[in-house]
């Protein structure tokens, strides 16, 4: 069995639709809908998930389980002040995506890992014993 993708989006596309996403948001993860590439490997013992983040804190990340739907979330806000002798300034940054599957029954759900370097996150989804492929073995004959 593999995972399945449930794509949520978090926002209406009416602003796009009207007036484009790279008009004021062409800064990678800062436009509203947009969600990093993942990439899913079935290996015989365990699922493996990556995730293409580049530049974000892992502190910044939530992943959540809840009846075998596994959801990874991101969100940061940031506010920028400067003051200077006849202005102020002020600047607001807000990035955030979803991304959520649902995972068999056959897999171990209370030791999954997650690790955040080099600007991928990796998920370790541990396969229960009874989903491992076995491997061939001779019967006789009586």
């Amino acid at each position: 069995m593999t995972l399945i993708r449930r794509t949520n989006d978090l926002f209406p596309t009416l602003f796009d639709d009207n007036f484009g996403r790279d008009l004021f948001f062409n800064n990678g993860f800062n436009s509203f809908n947009t969600a990093p590439a993942v990439n899913v490997k079935e290996a015989a013992d365990n699922y493996e998930v990556e995730m293409a983040a580049p530049g974000m804190n892992k502190k910044d990340f939530k992943i959540e389980l809840d009846n075998q739907v596994l959801t990874i979330s991101y969100e940061k806000e940031e506010t920028e002040k400067s003051k200077e002798e006849n202005y102020s300034k002020r600047e607001f940054s807000y990035s955030s995506f979803q991304r959520t599957f649902t995972l068999p029954k056959t897999v171990e759900s209370d030791k999954i890992k997650a690790t955040y370097t080099d600007g991928i996150l990796r998920l370790n989804i541990p396969k229960k014993e009874e989903a491992k492929d076995k491997p061939a073995r001779l019967i006789s004959i009586n």
